[in-house]
């Protein structure tokens, strides 16, 4: 496929550019930066910068970062600056950008469809506790992040990564982000298509290219052959989910223009059925699609969920097949069934198609250490073939293991609070990295979702619901508040006493799957986070009280009263 280069002003003939500035968008010729991050960009690609890591920062130190690598570029290869500690969430949004910056890094490691062998695994949980103080929390979108990286050991943390076949390219910074995948693909017995073929191809096409390597804003992917979409298929950029057409057979439904953030929009369909070996051309297409027609002008517009919005899903498809697919259309295909069960985590013991058992577990909120790896890696080779699996709800899973082995992986993992047989609130709470280390957040997360999961456990020990909480630092969703059943955007509210404290904003009844949607804000609904265990509990128990028979949670409280939401 054709692509653009990364000046496009530079080569051909330039289009007339008109007074009017339109969007910043380079298919309409309007190439001159519209603020700063379009600037750096067009200056030097972000990829560039890893030389300069490794020549002049690594060996001359924090102080010799230029600023726009520090943050801008630096971000291509997965670093971010973490939050200086002592700053309180008020703070967030008064203080420049260098007050807030700490000499130290978030290191995000990109494990796409959460692959990885137990030599990788290893290997994260060394550099973890050698370089990165233990630190290495499981993110929704199957990556592993350090904190307390120095620049002058991201050579060493690079080359120890990658020489076991992982890599931190593009994991963060405005291109084809970390591509999800369902944990299971190959294995589960109930798979409509193993789309790691595609996802594969799609890897080698765009990663590391500088044709994809300026793009708008952060592109995101997700690919699934599982009839439990278990993937969030409807918050990506672009999305191929799997399906059987009734002529053609087992391909993938595309969706695009999904994204949360605080502008949440669910993907749309384009109605069209894709079989596996063209999902990489389709896949490169919409890329280059936001690329050439993505908003530049506003980076609160620049996602692609807006131009998919403004135009449609008609015309994004007649713009793909005619301008990117050379003319080639694209099949009409169904859309996915309904999934047939609420929980998509694959948490539990469960039979491949091979005859041998995957063993998904849950980590508390993501919250792993860099030890704890290095023993799951122990585990998993002890009882498995050496493959391992990270998921989009923070979990684990370790693959194919014989069923006299199973019990014996189950109560290793449970020696090491990893538990194959969670509570639903161990299994349901995710968090964002929250105030400890993020420079956009407002309020802690981590901690305050480990001890709500213990004092919820205690509280109703009896509650076997399916059901989501999910934390958030800020308005940003990084933990998906608009999509869990109890949405918790954190903020700072007043208490009794009208004193300022952490608190959150409730979002309740969103999802994804089953019936996909927001979730609904009660008018004026905040609360503390020391109020928080005494509404959960409060609302969990009228729920248990008011529901009807088989009665989800999110269809209850899309019919229930602000008073039994309060």
């Amino acid at each position: 496929m054709a692509a653009s280069p990364q000046n496009p002003a530079a080569s051909g003939p330039r289009r007339k550019v008109s007074r009017h500035r339109g969007e910043g968008q380079w298919a309409a010729g309007h190439f001159t930066p519209l603020n700063g991050n379009e600037q750096f960009k067009k200056d030097d690609d972000g990829l560039n910068v890893r030389t300069r890591i490794e020549t002049i920062y690594s060996k001359r130190g924090f102080d010799s970062i230029d600023p726009n690598d520090l943050r801008g570029r630096m971000r291509w290869w997965g670093l971010y600056t973490q939050r200086r500690p002592g700053i309180d969430g008020g703070k967030t949004a008064v203080l420049e950008p260098e007050e807030l910056d700490d000499r130290y890094f978030m290191l995000r490691v990109r494990i796409d469809a959460g692959a990885l062998t137990t030599q990788q695994l290893r290997v994260i949980g060394e550099v973890s506790q050698e370089f990165a103080r233990g630190t290495a929390d499981i993110t929704d979108r199957q990556n592993v992040q350090y904190h307390w990286i120095r620049i002058e050991d991201v050579p060493e943390i690079w080359q120890r990564l990658e020489a076991v076949g992982l890599s931190t390219v593009t994991a963060c910074g405005d291109t084809p982000r970390v591509m999800i995948g369902s944990p299971v693909a190959g294995i589960a017995e109930d798979e409509i298509i193993d789309a790691t073929p595609a996802l594969e191809e799609m890897k080698r096409r765009v990663l590391n290219n500088p044709a994809y390597s300026n793009l708008p804003r952060k592109f995101k992917t997700a690919i699934s052959g599982s009839p439990l979409l278990d993937v969030v298929h409807e918050i990506n950029d672009v999305a191929f989910v799997g399906v059987r057409h009734p002529e053609h057979g087992p391909g993938f439904d595309v969706w695009v223009g999904g994204g949360l953030s605080t502008n949440p929009k669910l993907g749309v369909r384009l109605g069209a059925w894709v079989p596996i070996e063209d999902v990489p051309d389709v896949h490169e297409g919409v890329i280059s699609i936001f690329r050439d027609y993505g908003y530049r002008r506003l980076r609160n517009r620049a996602r692609l969920k807006f131009l998919v919005a403004d135009w449609g899903a008609e015309k994004f498809r007649q713009v793909l097949e005619d301008e990117y697919l050379g003319g080639r259309k694209l099949v009409d295909g169904p859309a996915p069934e309904q999934p047939v069960q609420q929980w998509r985590d694959h948490i539990g013991v469960h039979r491949q198609k091979d005859g041998r058992f995957y063993v998904g577990f849950a980590p508390r909120v993501g919250r792993v250490d860099g030890a704890t790896l290095t023993k799951i890696a122990d585990l998993a080779e002890a009882h498995g073939s050496g493959r391992v699996r990270t998921t989009v709800e923070q979990k684990m899973i370790v693959l194919d293991v014989e069923q006299d082995r199973v019990e014996s992986l189950v109560e290793g993992l449970e020696a090491l609070d990893l538990t194959a047989r969670p509570s639903t609130f161990r299994r349901g709470t995710m968090a964002c990295t929250g105030i400890e280390f993020c420079k956009l957040a407002i309020v802690e997360t981590k901690q305050r979702g480990s001890t709500l999961i213990d004092e919820l456990e205690r509280r109703l020990p009896d509650f076997d619901e399916p059901l989501t909480i999910n934390l958030n630092g800020c308005p940003n969703a990084c933990a998906r508040i608009q999509v869990a059943d109890i949405g918790l955007k954190g903020q700072l509210v007043l208490d009794d006493e009208g004193r300022q404290v952490e608190g959150y904003q409730v979002h309740l009844g969103g999802a994804l799957g089953l019936e996909a949607g927001f979730g609904r804000k009660v008018r004026g609904l905040k609360v503390t986070a020391d109020e928080l265990p005494d509404y959960i509990e409060r609302v969990l128990t009228r729920f248990r009280a008011e529901r009807t028979e088989g009665e989800r949670f999110a269809a209850w409280t899309a019919r229930a009263s602000e008073e039994a939401l309060s």
